[in-house]
């Protein structure tokens, strides 16, 4: 923990899937990009369930806390788009 920050955060945040096949395909697609992000201040771990993608977020303050929170609903918005895309095509 930095010497200047009074606690720290821990979250869980799940996206949940309505097959398990999206959720396979989901948790794929964002495996490359959250190999590549590193932090000092904030960590995401990623766990894949049958229907359910899990994300522990451990951050040292509350901005790298914000960052790492919408990284995963960035995330979340592709898949989202990505699906109607499909949907309607």
């Amino acid at each position: 923990m930095n010497k200047n920050n009074f606690y720290t955060i821990k979250s869980t945040l799940e996206l949940k899937f309505k097959t398990s096949k999206l959720c396979d395909i989901s948790y794929n697609s964002f495996l490359p990009e959250f190999n590549i992000v590193k932090s000092k201040r904030s960590t995401i771990a990623m766990k894949k369930e049958e229907y359910s993608l899990i994300f522990q977020i451990d951050s040292n303050d509350i901005t790298a806390f914000r960052a790492s929170i919408n990284e995963i609903i960035s995330f979340g918005k592709v898949i989202d788009n990505t699906l109607k895309i499909v949907e309607n095509s």
